[in-house]
C-alpha cells in the first residue's frame, strides 16, 4: 500500500495537469488558436523532422563505418563519438551563437579578409533560428542513434551480410536497415523526445514551439489554464512518440553472440581510411570538440569570483545529491516491491511512477506548482509554503528522474537468481534481512549507478530548476542561463564547462560497461 501511495504521489504533477486543464476559457482558447497555437505546433513539427532527420543521418552512417570497417583511431572514434551526450543543448547554443553571431570570431574574421563594412554586404546564415536549433540539437543529440544502432549492426549475424554479397544485394540497405530496424526507431525516439522537451535552446533561439508556449503562457501571460492546455497538446506528441518506441522495443530481438555472429571489420586503404576518419570525426567535431574549445577560450575572459562559483557548485552539489539519494531510495523501494510483493498488476503502475522522465520539464514543474497551490487550498495546509521551497523542487526532480533510478535498481535485481531469496526465507531469515543481507551486496553497482545518472541529470536541468527553485538561489544551469539571457555568456564560461564535465561522468560509466560487454563477447 505504501508503495501505491508513492506512485500516486509523483504521477501528481502529470495528473494536475488535466486537472488544470479543464477550467476552459473559450476566448482564450480562440485567441490561442487565431494567434500562436498554429505557430508553435508547425515548429515543433519542423524541428523534430528537422532534428530526427538530421540525427538519423549523423548517427547511421557513423554507426555503419565504425561497425563495419576497420581503419586508424577507430578505436578511439568509437568511444569518442558519444562524447556529445555530456553537453546539454542549451550549453552548445550559448557557445556557437557567441562564436557565431555578427561580433563573433567567424564573422569578424571574414569582414577583417574581404574588408566587409556591415553584414548588409555579405551572406551569413542566422544561428539564432530554426536551422541553428535543429543543427544545435542534431548534433547534440545522435549518439542515441549512433549507441543502439551501431550495437544492433554488431549483432547481426554474419551469414546474412554473406547471404546478401552471393546475391549482389546492398549489406546496408538489404539487411542491415531491415534487421537494426526497431533498434533505429527506438534511438530515433529518444532523440524526438529529447527535442520537444528541450527548453534552453528553442529559448534562447527564439524558436516558439509548445514547450516554450508553455513557459510564455505560464509566466508571461499569467494564464495557467492555456498553459496546461497547450501541454495537452504536446502531450499527444509524446503519447505518439512513446507508442513507437514501445512497438519498436517489442520487435527487437536478443541473440547470443555465437561465434558465427562475430562480424570481422574490413581493413581500409590509406585513402579510404582518411574519408572515414573525416565522416566520423565531423559530428564530434561540431558535438563536443568545438563547444568545448569555445568554453575554454571564453574562459580566459571569465570574471566570475572563484567563491561565487564556489557557492552555486555547492548549491548544485547538494540539491543533485540530496534529490539522487531520495531517488535510490524510493526506486530501491518500488523495484523491491516489484519483483518481491507486488501483485501481476504493480509494474504498470510503478512504470507510471516514472513516466515523468517522458515529460518536458516545463510541463512537470507546471504540474507541481499546480499540485502544491491545490494542497495549499486545503485549510490544515494554509499556513504552510511549499511552492518556491526547496521540497517543491526536489519533488519536481524526483517525479521527472525515478525513471533512470528505478530502471538501474530494477535491472540488477532482475538479474539476480530468483533462488537466493527463496533460499534465505526458507532457512528462516526475514524478508527486511534477506533483502540486508542478499540483494543489497548484490546489486551495490546498481544503486551507484542510479545514484551518479539521477545526480548528473538533475544538475544539468534548466527549466524545473529556474521554475521553482528558491528566491535567490543559483545553480549551475541557472547562472549560465542567466548570463547567456543578459548576452553576457563568456562570464560564465567556467561554470558551463562544469556542467560539461559532470557530464562526462556517465559518458565514462557507459564507455566502461560497453568494454566489459565487449570483452565477455569475445570470450564467448
Amino acid at each position: 500500500m505504501f508503495s501505491f501511495v508513492i506512485v500516486f504521489i509523483l504521477v501528481c504533477p502529470i495528473l494536475s495537469i488535466f486537472i488544470s486543464s479543464l477550467k476552459f476559457d473559450l476566448n482564450t482558447w480562440s485567441h490561442l488558436v487565431s494567434t500562436k497555437l498554429g505557430l508553435y505546433t508547425w515548429n515543433t513539427i519542423t524541428l523534430l523532422l528537422g532534428v530526427g532527420l538530421t540525427s538519423l543521418f549523423i548517427g547511421l552512417t557513423s554507426a555503419w563505418i565504425i561497425a563495419n570497417y576497420n581503419f586508424p583511431f577507430s578505436k578511439i572514434l568509437e568511444w569518442a563519438l558519444i562524447l556529445p551526450l555530456a553537453i546539454p543543448p542549451y550549453i552548445v547554443a550559448y557557445s556557437y551563437t557567441d562564436f557565431l553571431e555578427y561580433s563573433g570570431y567567424i564573422q569578424t574574421f571574414i569582414r577583417d579578409i574581404f574588408l566587409f563594412k556591415t553584414s548588409k554586404e555579405y551572406y551569413f546564415p542566422e544561428i539564432r533560428s530554426m536551422g541553428g536549433a535543429i543543427f544545435v540539437m542534431s548534433f547534440v543529440l545522435y549518439p542515441y542513434i549512433y549507441l543502439i544502432s551501431k550495437l544492433a549492426f554488431l549483432s547481426t549475424p554474419i551469414s546474412l551480410y554473406e547471404l546478401a554479397k552471393m546475391h549482389g544485394k546492398s549489406s546496408f540497405f538489404n539487411v542491415a536497415l531491415p534487421m537494426s530496424r526497431p533498434a533505429i526507431v527506438a534511438g530515433l525516439s529518444l532523440v524526438l523526445m529529447e527535442t520537444i522537451s528541450d527548453f534552453g535552446t528553442v529559448e534562447f533561439f527564439a524558436v516558439e514551439t509548445l514547450t516554450l508556449g508553455i513557459f510564455n503562457l505560464w509566466l508571461g501571460m499569467n494564464d495557467f489554464a492555456a498553459a496546461s492546455q497547450v501541454a495537452i497538446v504536446s502531450f499527444t506528441f509524446i503519447i505518439i512518440l512513446l507508442g513507437i518506441e514501445l512497438t519498436a522495443r517489442k520487435r527487437q530481438k536478443f541473440h547470443d553472440y555465437q561465434i558465427k555472429n562475430i562480424k570481422f571489420r574490413t581493413k581500409l586503404n590509406f585513402y579510404q581510411s582518411l574519408l572515414a576518419i573525416s565522416i566520423c570525426f565531423i559530428p564530434l567535431f561540431f558535438g563536443f570538440i568545438l563547444p568545448v574549445l569555445i568554453l575554454i577560450e571564453q574562459g580566459s575572459t571569465d570574471t566570475t569570483n572563484f567563491s561565487t562559483l564556489l557557492e552555486i557548485s555547492i548549491n548544485t552539489l547538494t540539491i543533485a545529491g540530496i534529490s539522487a539519494i531520495i531517488i535510490v531510495f524510493i526506486s530501491a523501494f518500488l523495484a523491491l516491491t516489484v519483483n518481491f510483493k507486488g501483485n501481476k498488476i504493480f509494474p504498470f503502475f510503478a512504470t507510471a511512477a516514472g513516466s515523468g522522465y517522458a515529460f518536458p520539464g516545463v510541463m512537470i514543474a507546471l504540474g507541481t506548482t499546480y499540485f502544491f497551490s491545490l494542497i495549499q487550498n486545503i485549510n490544515f495546509m494554509n499556513s504552510f509554503t511549499i511552492i518556491g521551497t526547496f521540497i517543491a523542487l526536489i519533488f519536481a526532480y524526483i517525479s521527472r528522474f525515478n525513471a533512470i533510478g528505478y530502471g538501474s535498481i530494477n535491472t540488477g535485481i532482475m538479474r539476480m537468481t530468483p533462488s537466493l531469496m527463496e533460499a534465505s526465507i526458507t532457512m528462516g531469515y526475514s524478508y527486511e534481512r534477506s533483502i540486508l543481507k542478499i540483494v543489497f551486496p548484490i546489486i551495490k553497482p546498481s544503486f551507484l549507478v542510479a545514484g551518479i545518472l539521477s545526480f548528473v541529470e538533475i544538475a544539468k536541468e534548466l527549466p524545473i530548476t529556474l521554475l521553482l527553485r528558491p528566491f535567490n538561489f543559483e545553480t549551475l544551469s541557472t547562472y549560465v542561463y542567466q548570463y547567456a539571457k543578459d548576452e553576457m555568456f563568456e562570464d560564465s564560461a567556467y561554470a558551463a564547462l562544469l556542467i560539461v564535465f559532470v557530464g562526462l561522468i556517465p559518458i565514462f560509466l557507459l564507455n566502461k560497461a560497453l568494454k566489459t560487454q565487449n570483452f565477455f563477447n569475445n570470450k564467448k
